[in-house]
């Protein structure tokens, strides 16, 4: 038991620590992607690390407000 939950303990301490905080940059001797056509210089980590608004859609009007029965459906067929 004594074995396990230092296991336990030494596992979780070890993703504990996996985890960085601080800015992400490019290693010394790379560099960013080059600027996108048409653009008008390359994009720093932070920009290329933000979804455009079409990845991330917000949704601002519910569809359906409250519970309802629903229609008759013509193509609802059962399988064959």
């Amino acid at each position: 038991m004594m074995i396990r939950a230092c296991l336990i303990l030494l596992l979780t301490t070890g993703l504990a620590a996996c985890g960085q905080r601080a800015a992400l940059t490019p290693p010394p001797q790379a560099s960013l992607p080059p600027a996108p056509y048409g653009g008008h210089g390359k994009p720093d980590a932070e920009a290329l690390l933000t979804p455009p608004p079409q990845a991330v859609p917000v949704l601002s009007v519910e569809l359906r407000s409250r519970s309802e029965e629903r229609e008759d459906d013509p193509f609802d067929l059962p399988p064959q």
